[in-house]
């Protein structure tokens, strides 16, 4: 049995953004040598996030659309009465209750296990940030 990790840093350049980290996992599964066992990812933060969805412009458009109306910026919220990095980003942790800080995904004869239409994103709620950081941990044989 097997571990390797890697760091992935990123950096985004909007308030809402969806970054597609497909390949860059994908690279990295390469270089862990993993044939069989599992990848899990792993946000550290508390405003963005890790997704599998589909990459089509317009759905992205669309996923950008109801996040913002479902949770809007200017709302009334507390935490952005004493918001602990003087950011107001109450929006940001709302958005985030209806998404996945982790996702693990099954490593099968050397592949990843994504759908046909499946990507991997790092979905930012609380940008532009320099500096954000994607664990990617896998675990498994190399036979």
């Amino acid at each position: 049995m097997h571990t390797v990790q890697y760091t992935i840093p990123l950096a985004t350049e909007a308030p809402i953004q969806i970054l597609d980290v497909t390949e860059t996992v994908r690279e990295h599964h390469r270089q862990s040598g993993i044939r069989n066992g599992s990848l899990t990812l792993l946000s550290r933060h508390t405003t963005a996030f890790v997704n599998l969805n589909e990459r089509e412009p317009r759905l992205q458009e669309d996923m950008l659309t109801h996040l913002k109306r479902l949770v809007p910026r200017d709302g009334d919220y507390r935490h952005n009465e004493a918001p602990v990095d003087g950011r107001d980003n109450a929006h940001a942790h709302l958005m985030g209750l209806f998404m996945n800080a982790s996702e693990t995904l099954p490593i099968l004869d050397g592949e990843l296990c994504l759908g046909q239409w499946q990507s991997i994103f790092f979905i930012e709620l609380d940008g532009p940030r320099p500096e954000r950081r994607l664990i990617a941990h896998f675990t498994g044989s190399r036979e």
